[in-house]
């Protein structure tokens, strides 16, 4: 899996901070909403011919770190 978070990049300045793939101005946000919505992996690279299926991967993979962490709530 660490070679497909290697593919998301955090850079000052570029899109607020935000993730991006590759250092290229899409966010994970961006993708992982299109594929919320619907878009297929294979409508997503056709109409972002800069994105590659491993970068689609990457996205998944890292929304899957960010929610696994333990959740406290207060009683």
């Amino acid at each position: 899996m660490s070679d497909l978070l290697s593919r998301i990049t955090i850079e000052d300045g570029k899109r607020g901070g935000k993730p991006c793939i590759r250092g290229i101005r899409i966010t994970v946000a961006e993708v992982l909403g299109m594929l919320a919505a619907g878009e297929s992996a294979e409508s997503i690279l056709h109409y972002h011919p800069d994105l590659e299926g491993d970068d689609i991967l990457a996205c998944l993979a890292y929304g899957a770190r960010e929610v696994d962490h333990p959740v406290i709530i207060a009683a």
